[in-house]
């Protein structure tokens, strides 16, 4: 899994700075709130760039003895310095707003396009990255969005109007100036890039010991079991070792780089200062307008320096909207149709696979189902049994339409899946996982996601036709209790029945049952298996189970073998006929296996 705490350092730049324009979509309907922060900066920069002409003023006001012209002078910088800060706040409070609008519109946008994807989506890229992008690379937008860009044009009207106005001042020491600069930039430059790769160095152990502490912590019973506690403490000291001298070189780095430039640029400042004093005294220029000039010169610089820090963070904001953009832009091998024909009401639940081929996405070369014909009858309940692999939780995904076959047709009703809206047929379906999903909220919620309007008495019905009651009841809050992160206040068996709970309360006329009883106990087995026949009364029911003791009441069971049906019958009608189920048979009841 991706790692998404590392800072932005870590992004893969771009060399293509262009891509920033895939921003447009979402920042162009706030073009009204971009404008206003384009006059506040553009009112900002202007200020800025009088204000050395005020303090020029007052400086050489000292020297007119005109003490009501200096008392103005004084009033036209304070006046200034006012506007200053003014145009400074409105600009940080509209670029910082925008930025955040703008980023929450992205996030919303690439969680709507991932949320509908289908698994094969996730079968070409982890999670994590798509969280790392989600979180990460929206940041690193955040940050330019909402700081760089602003802080990039300031610095670029500052660097062209403090050229004009360092000439106009004086064009003898401007020449100078801009022999100073490039000895300061080209420090910036050299070790800044030095320090980008020291940063993503520290960053990446950093990244390695959050994973290596992760792993640890959530695996701590195994450690302890296996008492490889100092194994463990040894391997994390020495990523975390390894962290900091990663982080003091970096540190050395930024130490060196600010000795160089600091003297360079003081040194420029007395060599300016010295060569200014000496034409202030042959009364070449006045006092004012040296500092007038020096204040420009510093402008010019700070301008220079800051332009090529920002150009390294809008390559990496651009590598991440290359990323976000990308994923906005997947395509989906599911689509749903654009004119989708409604499922009919009321929903009979009659099922059928005709010649159905399926490969998976990542296994493309191996057949997960071969030439599948299969027809259930509305209110029919249909076991699926046979060796792991053999496909018939495939049958379930295809049913729930999180993939396309191949070759064949699925119908629901006589409609194919692919006719319909994905969501309109999906709520005629409920679905208890062989892995159940538990959702960090509370027992109550997690039963209540199978029908959100439900309401409290139904969810403790649901929850008591799935043998769920009385244990929740026993947690400290009740239905109200919090379950924790993948529900882990909860075992395996306890998951399962809520899971189950859940699929009661949804109360669709088509049920599948993907191993939901594989994890619970003898007693609480036969408790929701009668619950489930109940709950089959009248649906169409499509049960996985490896226990055949579970599906034995069943009106048909159906037998997979290497991506096909090998038999069809009955519980007694295959153990008759031999073959396959009558040797799964007799391993489960003969030799008392489970």
């Amino acid at each position: 899994m991706s790692d998404t705490s590392g800072a932005t350092e870590d992004r893969p730049k771009s060399k293509r700075v262009g891509a920033l324009r895939g921003l447009a979509p979402f920042v162009w309907p706030y073009r009204g709130l971009v404008a206003l922060a384009v006059l506040a900066l553009i009112l900002t920069a202007g200020v800025s760039l009088i204000l050395p002409l005020a303090v020029r003023r007052v400086v050489d006001g000292f020297n007119t003895g005109n003490a009501a012209l200096l008392d103005k002078y004084f009033a036209a910088a304070l006046g200034i310095a006012a506007l200053l800060a003014l145009g400074t706040g409105l600009r940080y409070y509209l670029v910082t707003r925008l930025g955040e609008r703008v980023v929450a519109d992205i996030r919303r946008a690439l969680f709507d396009r991932v949320l509908g994807m289908s698994p094969a989506f996730f079968e070409r890229i982890m999670t994590g990255e798509v969280l790392s992008r989600i979180t990460t690379d929206t940041t690193l937008i955040l940050s330019v969005i909402g700081s760089s860009v602003s802080i990039a044009l300031r610095n670029l009207l500052m660097l062209l109007g403090g050229l004009v106005l360092l000439f106009l001042t004086s064009a003898k020491l401007t020449g100078l100036v801009l022999l100073i600069v490039p000895a300061i930039v080209v420090p910036i430059i050299v070790l800044g890039r030095r320090l980008r790769q020291l940063s993503k160095e520290n960053q990446d152990w950093i990244a390695s010991s959050s994973g290596s502490a992760s792993e640890a912590l959530s695996s701590v019973q195994t450690v302890q079991a296996f008492t490889h506690e100092g194994q463990t403490r040894a391997a994390f000291a020495e990523v975390t070792e390894k962290s900091f001298q990663s982080a003091k070189t970096r540190i050395r780095t930024r130490a060196v780089m600010a000795v160089i430039v600091i003297f360079l640029t003081f040194a420029g400042i007395v060599g300016v200062l010295w060569i200014g004093a000496r034409d202030v005294r042959t009364g070449a220029m006045s006092v004012g307008e040296l500092i007038q000039f020096v204040i420009y010169a510093v402008m010019v610089a700070g301008a220079v320096g800051a332009l090529s820090e920002i150009w390294g963070e809008l390559q990496r904001a651009a590598g991440a909207t290359e990323r976000l953009v990308e994923l906005l832009h997947t395509t989906d091998a599911v689509q749903d149709p654009a004119q989708p024909v409604a499922l009919p009401r009321p929903v009979r639940g009659e099922i059928a696979f005709q010649d159905v081929t399926f490969r998976y996405p990542a296994r493309p070369e191996t057949s997960a189902l071969n030439g599948i014909s299969l027809h259930v009858k509305p209110g029919e309940t249909v076991a699926l049994v046979g060796p792991s692999g053999a496909g018939k939780t495939t049958i379930l995904q295809l049913l729930m339409r999180f993939y396309d076959p191949q070759s064949g047709r699925i119908l629901l009703d006589g409609v194919a899946l692919p006719d319909m809206a994905r969501g309109d047929f999906r709520q005629a379906i409920a679905l208890v996982p062989q892995d159940p999903v538990i959702f960090a909220t509370s027992a109550r919620e997690n039963i209540r996601f199978g029908r959100l309007g439900a309401t409290d008495a139904e969810v403790e019905e649901a929850a008591k036709a799935a043998a769920a009651h009385d244990f929740l009841t026993a947690l400290p809050q009740g239905y109200d209790s919090y379950l924790g992160e993948r529900g882990v206040m909860l075992s395996g068996g306890q998951k399962q029945r809520v899971a189950i709970a859940r699929a009661i309360l949804r109360d669709a006329p088509i049920l599948l049952l993907d191993e939901a009883t594989s994890a619970l106990d003898a007693e609480s087995e036969r408790a929701v298996q009668a619950a489930v026949e109940r709950l089959a009364e009248g649906r169409t029911t499509l049960v996985v189970a490896h226990r055949l003791a579970t599906v034995k009441r069943a009106d048909r069971i159906v037998v997979f073998e290497a991506g096909r049906i090998a038999a069809t019958g009955t519980h007694d009608a295959l153990i008759a006929e031999g073959g396959l189920y009558a040797r799964l048979a007799r391993l489960q009841f003969t030799d008392g296996a489970v």
